[in-house]
């Protein structure tokens, strides 16, 4: 069987409906929680929204807040005096340039301050549909673990999958490896015989 396809039987069986970690409710919520996202566990930042949506939960509200009080909010978070700068600036730029509207192209969203490919392929992916495959660490490395990439960036890693996968799958297919890496293929304390797409690869010859 051909091994992509393989992998993504056993992940529909296992997450045939993965829904996106971080808790939002339209794009602008998700830009920030995306943004709040690096370096920082999905959990912690689904801990902190709550208050940071309290205080401003539109461009135009985001834009007129001290970049200090939206510090002390998401410190939780990590590298929150740069975070807090970047989304009071970014939601500045919404209200002038986009009408308060997040931008659905690559091109602009990752000239927002704070937001890069990755951050900006979520969003492409989960508020507009577009065909993206976000590449976080759990995906990095389940693309080398499963033989698809040895590339040491995600931005290579995120190439070589989209060749071994259909387009169609990638908005899907990017929340089921999240999800799958977490559960049963983690970065440490990693148990073979528990991981049961680690387990076949391992005792069967699979074609890319």
């Amino acid at each position: 069987m051909n091994k992509a396809k393989f992998i993504q039987k056993i992940l529909d069986e296992l997450f045939p409906n993965p829904a996106i970690p971080l808790h939002h409710k339209d794009p602008f919520t998700l830009l920030i929680a995306v943004i709040l996202s690096a370096r920082c566990q999905d959990a912690r930042v689904n801990l902190v929204t709550p208050a940071l949506f309290e205080l401003a939960a539109t461009s135009y509200e985001m834009a007129q807040q001290d970049p200090k009080i939206v510090q002390k909010i998401i410190r939780p978070c990590g590298l929150s005096a740069r975070k807090a700068n970047d989304i009071v600036i970014l939601s500045q730029i919404l209200e002038e340039k986009y009408e308060g509207r997040v931008p659905d192209s690559f091109a602009a969203l990752e000239a927002l301050p704070g937001v890069g490919h990755k951050t900006a392929s979520v969003v492409m992916a989960q508020a507009f549909h577009h065909p993206a495959f976000p590449v976080d660490t759990h995906i990095l490395r389940l693309a080398r673990r499963w033989g698809f990439s040895q590339a040491k960036s995600r931005e290579a890693a995120e190439r070589e999958l989209k060749k071994a996968f259909p387009k169609k799958l990638w908005i899907k297919l990017h929340l089921q490896m999240i999800y799958y890496g977490r559960s049963y293929c983690p970065a440490r304390g990693h148990i073979l015989e528990q991981c049961p797409i680690c387990t076949e690869l391992a005792s069967h010859n699979f074609n890319i």
